[in-house]
């Protein structure tokens, strides 16, 4: 077994049957980012002694006759704006490098390490999760394992690429409009968003709490199913957690042979303008592997990417309002111009985005009761160099930082669970298409992944 390309359930199944130790399997990935991550730059803290302890801890539950967990020695790492005790929650900045170390895990660490994996560190991200590049100011730039030259994505950069470079199977990230999936398109790997509130964000430093998800990435669709399964689970100390049933995915691949009774249709209109021919081929060949013709119109989608902005940015600006006035210099100078911009929006506008916002989220809802799945580009364009700062699309230059997230910042905007999927060409950087769903309807993003997994159309390579 190839440690560093093989995805989590392999190594937990291995791991559980004493095929190979939990100790061997974390040594493999410490080895892994030690020989690799000066040139990547994904991890900002390695937790190698701590991990080391938590990987003889499971081997000694295995001599015992005890089951591991359904993670069992799966080595895994998180977005540096997760809470992990004894270490202090940067969320990319220099100003939180200065607070006290978190007294325990977030949640979803807990729950994770609680099902065997075994955290291995922290890492990088663009400050306080603004960002959709992961070129820090404070902690440098996350490079594409598929090319050192181009960004990663963000803000979980770090995240998506450890998985990519085969550091680790499994990582953490958060999604307030894009952040997850933009990386994971970029990087060519899995990212899930969940259903806003479907995951506890307990121990996570918000950036903007109406639109903050937490998620994960993989490298297969069962790696996220069981990954998904696993943070599930009421947390009365998350006030947005939706309180609904757990829905167990992990058998999703195994048991999906076919997608009958799953309606699927193509994004149009919106989310076919200003996106390059490569992203819109992207698309097509999903659609194409489906059968699927059908285009759907979301309407007034423009105008929900705007509200969203002025959402972001509004709330984003008051969580970070006493720090921009007392420390402005200690602030990514791009990051802070955004805050202040955000914090002179007068609040009729946040008020109106808000209404915009239900009339949008109905209008989105309608579509679903005629449509299961809808499919649309991740990102316009594959991974920019780094340093970049504008690209041509639609015979028009606009800026790369803001518009990467062009076609997921409006279904962040309404909470909707969406997955990335990597779209692998060739010799050329890959792109993400996302399957988009009604709320709650992660399962229905499973099966049509998992088929298209099994269809060879999509897959996560390690590089």
């Amino acid at each position: 077994m190839n440690l560093n390309s093989a995805d989590a359930i392999t190594i937990a199944t291995a791991v559980q049957q004493a095929k190979i130790s939990a100790v061997d399997v974390v040594k493999a990935s410490l080895d892994r980012i030690a020989a690799r991550d000066s040139q990547l730059n994904c991890f900002t803290t390695v937790t190698a002694e701590t991990a080391l302890q938590n990987a003889a801890q499971i081997d000694q539950q295995i001599q015992k006759g005890n089951y591991p967990g359904l993670l069992a020695g799966v080595p895994f790492a998180v977005k540096n704006l997760y809470d992990i005790a004894g270490l202090t929650t940067l969320a990319g900045s220099k100003i939180n490098a200065e607070n006290k170390t978190a007294t325990q895990d977030a949640t979803a660490i807990r729950k994770l390490k609680n099902a065997g994996a075994i955290l291995v560190g922290a890492l990088n991200m663009d400050e306080y999760a603004y960002g959709f590049v992961t070129e820090n100011s404070h902690y440098g730039t996350t490079h594409n394992p598929h090319d050192l030259n181009r960004i990663a994505g963000g803000s979980s950069g770090g995240s998506a690429a450890a998985v990519a470079a085969g550091l680790v199977p499994l990582t953490l990230g958060s999604d307030t409009n894009g952040s997850i999936r933009v990386p994971a398109a970029l990087c060519g790997i899995l990212g899930l968003k969940p259903t806003y509130g479907r995951l506890s964000r307990t121990g996570v430093f918000l950036f903007s709490s109406s639109l903050d998800h937490i998620g994960f990435f993989a490298r297969s669709v069962r790696d996220i199913a069981i990954a998904f399964d696993v943070l599930q689970g009421e947390d009365e100390q998350d006030s947005v957690y939706t309180k609904l049933p757990a829905v167990e995915t992990r058998n999703i691949t195994s048991k999906t042979q076919h997608i009958d009774g799953i309606k699927i249709a193509i994004a149009g209109d919106y989310f076919t303008e200003k996106c390059s021919p490569e992203a819109l081929t992207a698309v097509q060949k999903i659609a194409d592997a489906l059968n699927v013709t059908e285009y759907v119109s979301i309407p007034e989608t423009h105008r929900a990417r705007a509200a969203a902005y002025i959402i972001t940015a509004s709330e984003g600006a008051n969580l970070h309002l006493e720090r921009l006035k007392s420390r402005p210099q200690d602030f990514d100078f791009a990051t802070r111009d955004r805050f202040i911009a955000g914090a002179l929006i007068p609040s009729s506008w946040y008020i109106q985005a808000q209404r915009f916002r239900s009339w949008y989220k109905h209008k989105v809802r309608e579509i679903f009761e005629n449509v299961d799945i809808i499919i649309a580009p991740t990102t316009p364009i594959s991974a920019p160099e780094i340093g970049q700062q504008t690209m041509f699309l639609d015979g028009e230059e606009i800026l790369i930082r803001p518009h990467l997230g062009l076609f997921t910042q409006p279904l962040s905007f309404i909470g909707l669970p969406v997955l990335s999927v990597p779209i692998q060409r060739g010799n050329d950087l890959p792109l993400g298409v996302q399957l988009i769903a009604a709320p709650d309807k992660e399962m229905s993003i499973l099966r049509v992944a998992a088929v298209l997994e099994k269809m060879g159309v999509i897959s996560a390579e390690v590089v």
